[in-house]
């Protein structure tokens, strides 16, 4: 008769199952952003260092910017109140690393949509909020009106960015050659050619506009007419929670809708009485369509009356009734020969 063998228990294997178990376990419980951000009280948002028009403190140490209202808008959502906002500056280079570990709920800091950062890094973008390209800056009194008039210049750039690798492409594409000359931050790299370091400076549209603010004589300074690359900004979160990502993307479909629906922060109250369905149903008139969201019907009105519509952030933050001019361009709504258009509430 054969004796019975105990199997013997591996103790080392059994920690590890263990180990991976809590793990994951703390993930999924950290997987729903909503429910951990209204037990805080408030969303924590990783915005720009400081970049005009975009994020930056203003005199008092109030943040404003285009990507600030996004946050705001979020905020209002979820609180009712679009000051239940942190902000967390990040460079260029800790931005995703912020998002990844949890640091921040969503990275609002115009950051260009690509495949290998949603793919290669964790994250979803949420939806295309400005269409920008890549520009350069040049000083008026080199007479240079175009960028395939760079070859052999000298160029400054930022590291850790989408803007090298547009750069070299550029260059290579046109069979020209120029000196790259690259640094840590932004603000290095405008202070480096303002003080002649370099023949140009490149950059996103939208910042040659902002960092030529910085610049001790602005008006001698032009931006050439070439877009040599798509930046299509958007905000960022993190993978594995669907409703955190839906939240997100649909405040702004509903910013874009507002547009669209001419509902502005001064007239959504009195809009709640319109006979239009759409108009309706996008304020929480009719139909319930916060639930999914895990929201309250009237989100969307929550978001416009605390923020105003796209064209009120664009306009304040960047646009006529701001400091920077930039043209709506691609930035306008589909109907006025732009690129937005966001899917209905319905």
């Amino acid at each position: 008769m054969r004796k019975s063998v105990k199997p013997k228990l591996n103790f080392a294997a059994i920690g590890f199952a263990f180990f991976f178990l809590a793990f994951f376990a703390a993930r999924a419980v950290r997987a729903d952003t909503l429910d951990e951000t209204r037990r805080r009280g408030f969303v924590v948002c990783g915005v720009n260092i400081g970049l005009a028009g975009f994020g930056l403190p203003d005199d008092r140490g109030a943040w404003r910017g285009f990507d600030i209202d996004y946050c705001r808008a979020v905020a209002a959502a979820i609180f009712d109140d679009p000051a239940k906002v942190t902000f967390i500056p990040l460079s260029a280079k800790d931005r995703f690393t912020a998002l990844q570990s949890g640091e921040v709920d969503i990275l609002s800091r115009n950051t260009t949509w690509t495949e290998s950062r949603e793919v290669g890094q964790g994250l979803l973008f949420t939806g295309i909020n400005y269409f920008d390209g890549q520009g350069f800056m040049v000083r008026k009194s080199l007479g240079i009106t175009s960028a395939l008039r760079l070859n052999g210049a000298s160029i400054c750039a930022q590291q850790g960015t989408t803007t090298e690798l547009n750069l070299a492409d550029f260059f290579r594409s046109h069979g020209m050659k120029a000196e790259s000359v690259v640094f840590a931050s932004a603000d290095e790299a405008i202070k480096a050619y303002d003080s002649g370091r370099c023949d140009a400076f490149t950059t996103d549209g939208s910042a040659l506009y902002a960092q030529r603010l910085k610049l001790t004589h602005p008006e001698d300074h032009v931006v050439l007419k070439e877009t040599i690359s798509k930046e299509p900004f958007s905000p960022a979160v993190r993978q594995g929670d669907d409703r955190w990502f839906n939240l997100v993307k649909w405040t702004e479909f509903a910013l874009l809708d507002a547009e669209e629906l001419g509902v502005t922060s001064k007239s959504v109250e009195e809009m709640k009485t319109s006979s239009n369905p759409a108009i309706r149903r996008l304020l929480g008139v009719e139909g319930d369509f916060g639930a999914g969201l895990g929201l309250t019907p009237d989100w969307a009105a929550r978001i416009v009356k605390a923020v105003g519509n796209y064209g009120e952030i664009f306009d304040r933050n960047l646009g006529k009734d701001s400091a920077l001019k930039i043209p709506r361009g691609l930035n306008a709504l589909w109907r006025d020969g732009g690129l937005h258009y966001a899917p209905p509430v319905r």
